[in-house]
């Protein structure tokens, strides 16, 4: 920097601290107001919560539910030797007449449907053998997964708006099934199966995981208490942190921001990377020259961090910023989230921190005799690394390139790393409900829901032949051995018909069908199940509802190929169904797709992180071979993480996607540091005192720093979520490959790079000026 700039950000750092209670008390004045907006952070893992409201499918989506409803799916799953037992219908009465009076859950049930087409019910002997006959005198309820061996089930249809309404609902089912639960009687249990489960479980899980900040709290004051053995410091540490989470929270939640699955690591990431900066600030202040003033020695320190702490800063929100290319709707607001966070962050360490250094008194310390383990290290470590040079560069590139393959893949060799896109993997695999929702997957047709949305002109729909090619569409899904259940207007027609004992077979006669397509508008309001597939009163609109097990992207991308295949053979038989267009809807679907992009995601936010990266400091260092050497460690970090990924069987997730932008941004803070003082001797000096100047003065500061950003974020190796426990677990190992890479890869680059040699006798070391 030059002399006049220096000037002017000295008397900016002078001002700050002769008015330092004026500092201290406009953020006293904040922080009530940004902790109460803090506290008022909400909640949602709705599976919606993926997508951007200005996604067309998603607007397509919305425009199919404004038609014929939508709401969340789940099942109860009554499970009983005798299902059609008279004790256990009557509790399954108990829990239906309980649901009935509650508004938004909507009920289907074998005996819900009996009950409408035979006034009255009481789970006596004959009702019970009665009831016996109907459901499984058809197929329509067995294909439904509502008739079982060993179980009935209780379709639920929850109008979900948001995770305070999701909550409201479940909490009522819960109501309901209490007294039931409490003496089951013949039922051997009644599982709770469904996305609504999955979300509510994911809601409680984020919430459970704030705990883990208070382990690095912990983490954070038994680090400043060794490091410093200052009590008067560790009051800065703490009270500067708190204000810049206490903002950056409460400008979230302004904002009208709701915390998702990945959002704990929004406020870590904050706390991580504004600790590690407070690390470089004040352990540069801490080691005072004989001789020099405090006040001057205090200026000064800030005036020398200043670039390397800004510039580390606006790395690391740059590499979040750079998740706004991302279609993943809570990764794209956490970018944002973390950009502004750090950006509050920066002025309060800049502003507050100082103050409280100068209101506190915190101390500092003369330089110690260079006889503690990092100054031995910089002694030794630049003979070192030329001498070991050639191997540590090459196998530093050969497992980046071992890395690289494990994620993108070799074509015909390695695929590439598989991507999860089920929110049930997101469950703890221990828990009562991912047991539930994969062990009795098998006796179900699915949970997964995807609409064929059929639109035409008035009255389409009650055209005999077009509900005749309706028909051989719908049974020609459900003997796809992709698809569990197909359900749509001519299923509740044929329903209509058993019920009416004319049996569940679709009527062969012409004239049958005519008279069927007749008493389709007086059907409508008198069967409120036929309502949520036709459109009333034009009978232009139609959808079928496709059930299946597809969890994954792939999955979801076969049963809909086999959806388009069938509806084009079923218009290719039955040409009265070209009249209509068919489009395939779905939030289940949707989601998957969307979640699929987290590859993109990946590479795209990468990629732009990596050039503005470069490009800004660029104009810092005015050396761009300096920028490229930089970002060695974190790039040889990122990969071989990768790596160990594919060793472990582990797969991309909504989490573990965001591992490469937080590494690359936070990381690059301790390659930062060490170029800025690398580059301070480097103007007039070899390669070797550069080094140990490099890392006499940052080293310390590097390896504590990368303490702070593991720590940090091994905490959420504990969470209940595994997504965010494998983030948690594989960002920690990235930031300790990251240091090591700095102390090893990137010496022994620069020897490579620049040419020399080490000198031959290291000279005395030079503690005055590399602490002045």
């Amino acid at each position: 920097m030059s002399a006049r700039p220096a000037d002017r950000l000295s008397r900016a750092f002078a001002w700050v601290v002769a008015h330092r209670v004026l500092v201290a008390v406009f953020y006293a004045l904040l922080l009530p107001p940004a902790a109460w907006l803090a506290a008022q952070v909400e909640q949602d893992n709705s599976t919606d919560r993926l997508i951007l409201p200005s996604d067309p499918d998603y607007l397509a989506l919305r425009a199919f539910e404004a038609t014929f409803g939508g709401g969340e799916f789940a099942l109860l799953f009554v499970d009983a030797e005798d299902p059609f037992a008279p004790g256990v219908l009557e509790r399954v009465d108990r829990i239906e007449r309980a649901l009935a009076g509650v508004p938004g859950i909507e009920v289907n049930s074998p005996l819900s449907i009996y009950r409408r087409a035979r006034a009255g019910f009481e789970p006596t002997e004959e009702a019970a053998e009665a009831l016996r006959g109907f459901a499984t005198g058809t197929e329509l309820l067995r294909r439904q997964g509502l008739v079982g061996d060993g179980h009935l089930a209780l379709a639920l249809t929850l109008d979900v708006d948001g995770s305070d309404a999701r909550h409201a609902l479940l909490a009522a089912v819960d109501r309901a099934l209490a007294p039931v639960e409490a003496d089951l009687g013949p039922i051997r249990a009644i599982h709770r199966l469904g996305q609504p489960w999955v979300n509510a479980w994911l809601d409680g899980s984020v919430s459970r995981d704030i705990r883990y900040f208070g382990l690095f709290a912990a983490f954070v004051v038994a680090l400043v208490l060794f490091l410093y053995r200052s009590l008067r410091t560790l009051v800065a540490f703490v009270a500067t942190l708190g204000t810049c989470l206490a903002l950056a929270l409460g400008w979230i939640v302004a904002t009208g921001g709701t915390l998702t699955i990945v959002s704990p690591m929004v406020p870590m990431t904050i706390l991580v990377t504004a600790t590690a900066s407070l690390v470089y600030l004040h352990s540069r202040f801490v080691e005072r020259p004989p001789g020099v003033p405090v006040e001057e020695h205090r200026i000064f320190a800030l005036r020398n961090k200043f670039v390397a702490v800004t510039a580390s800063m606006f790395a690391t929100a740059v590499g979040f910023a750079a998740l706004v290319v991302s279609e993943i709707r809570p990764i794209r607001e956490m970018g944002v989230w973390v950009a502004a966070g750090l950006a509050i962050a920066w002025v309060v360490v800049f502003t507050l921190f100082p103050a409280l250094q100068k209101l506190l008194e915190a101390p500092t310390r003369t330089p110690r005799e260079q006889h503690g383990g990092f100054e031995r290290l910089a002694e030794v470590l630049p003979a070192w690394s030329h001498r070991f040079r050639w191997p540590l560069v090459g196998g530093a590139v050969a497992l980046s390139l071992a890395g690289a393959a494990a994620l993108f893949g070799i074509p015909g060799w390695v695929a590439p790393m598989p991507v999860h896109t089920d929110p049930v993997e997101y469950v703890d695999p221990d828990s009562s409900l991912y047991r539930d929702m994969r062990g009795l997957a098998p006796r179900i047709p699915g949970l997964s829901v995807t609409n064929v949305w059929l639109r035409g002109p008035v009255g389409a729909v009650s055209e005999p032949e077009v509900l005749a090619g309706l028909h051989a569409f719908q049974q020609a899904l459900e003997r796809d051995p992709l698809v569990g259940a197909a359900v749509g207007p001519t299923s509740i027609l044929r329903l209509v018909r058993y019920l009416g004992g004319q049996g569940d077979a679709w009527p062969a006669d012409p004239a049958e069908v005519e008279v069927l397509a007749a008493d389709l508008e007086a059907l409508l309001p008198m069967e409120p199940m036929l309502a949520r597939f036709v459109q009333a009163p034009a009978l232009g609109e139609a959808q079928v509802t496709v059930v299946s097990r597809a969890g994954e992207h792939e999955a979801f991308e076969a049963v809909e190929a086999a959806i388009r295949r069938h509806w084009d053979e079923a218009v290719a038989d039955h040409p009265a169904l070209a009249q209509l267009s068919a489009r395939t809807v779905g939030l289940a679907p949707l989601s998957a797709r969307v979640a699929q992009a987290l590859v993109p995601t990946l590479v795209e936010s990468f990629v732009l992180t990596a050039g503005i990266i470069f490009a800004a400091f660029l104009l810092v260092f005015r050396n761009g071979t300096a920028r490229l050497m930089a970002m060695i460690p974190s790039i040889f970090a990122i990969l071989v993480m990768f790596l160990v990924m594919r060793l472990a069987g582990m797969k991309l997730n909504v989490a573990t996607i965001l591992i490469a932008s937080t590494v690359l941004g936070t990381s690059e803070n301790d390659q930062i540091h060490f170029f800025w003082h690398f580059l301070e001797r480097r103007r007039g000096g070899s390669v070797d005192a550069s080094l140990r100047h490099a890392l006499r003065v940052a080293g310390r500061a590097i390896f504590y720093a990368t303490l702070i950003n593991a720590g940090g974020f091994l905490a959420f190796a504990a969470s209940d979520l595994p997504p965010v426990r494998e983030f948690g677990t594989l960002t920690a190992l990235a930031f300790a490959l990251s240091m090591v890479a700095d102390f090893t890869a990137l010496p022994a680059a620069l020897w490579l790079l620049l040419g020399e040699r080490p000198e031959r006798a290291a000279r005395p070391a030079d503690h005055t000026a590399d602490a002045a």
